[in-house]
Order: structure tokens, then sequence, then C-alpha cells
């Protein structure tokens, strides 16, 4: 009786150690990639209001409400999906592809930025809640 409750404990213990914060899917990923428009050099963004990590060399910035762009970094940034904090260099109020984003110590260059449909993503997404 003693080791059953034992194994009951020990296997209570293992699943709380593998339920941690929630990670992005690829799936998540693909949606925002759904709504990306074609590749630009830059956005104005006088200052960012979020980001997302998406993969380990992609991440969503948000400049505003309706206005995000999905980055896509060289494959040189492993710890950006674990990442609390970034900082995206930029030349006075421009974000391009010269610019970099910084995770850590590491410096991650852009290598591409699209602009993100928001307003139809909130639509397609609203109308398919309505229709289940």
């Amino acid at each position: 009786m003693k080791q059953l409750v034992m194994l009951v404990l020990i296997a209570m213990l293992f699943a709380g150690c593998a339920s941690g914060p929630r990670r992005n899917t690829d799936q998540e990923s693909l949606s925002y990639l759904d709504y990306a428009g074609e590749p630009i050099r830059g956005f104005t963004s006088f200052r960012l209001q979020s980001w997302r990590p998406l993969s380990r060399n992609r991440l969503v910035l948000w400049a505003g409400v309706n206005e995000a762009y999905l980055v896509t970094i060289w494959d040189g940034c492993p710890d950006l999906q674990f990442a609390n904090a970034i900082h995206v260099s930029s030349t006075g109020s421009q974000i391009t592809t010269f610019d970099h984003v910084g995770v850590g110590r590491d410096r991650c260059p852009i290598s591409e930025i699209r602009p993100i449909n928001i307003r139809q993503m909130k639509a397609d997404r609203a109308a398919d809640a309505a229709s289940r």
C-alpha cells in the first residue's frame, strides 16, 4: 500500500513538472504567416507595443493595436522562444532589415519583415468563432 501511494505521488510530481508555460506552436506561426504580406524593407515605429516569439527565427512585433509585423531573423538566436525581453535596434524610428533583435547577449540580424493584416485575421477568427 505504501508503495502504491509513493508511486502515485511520484507520478503527480512528474506530471506537475511536465506542465510548464504554454509555448507557441507551429500552427500559430502558420496562422500569422497566412496573413503576412509581401516583404518590405522596414517600418516606422516610435515605440513597439509588444512582441511575441513564434519560433526560433520568427517573431511578431506589435507597433499598434492593428499594426503588426512578422519578423524573420537569421537562424542564430536559439534563446528567442524563451526570452523574457528583447531589444530591437533602429535608426531613429525606422526598423529595417539592416537592424537586429537583441536577445540576451545575442545579436540576431533581421532578414525579412512582412506586414500582417491584423484586421483581416481578427475578422476571420470572429467569423470562425461565430460559426461554431
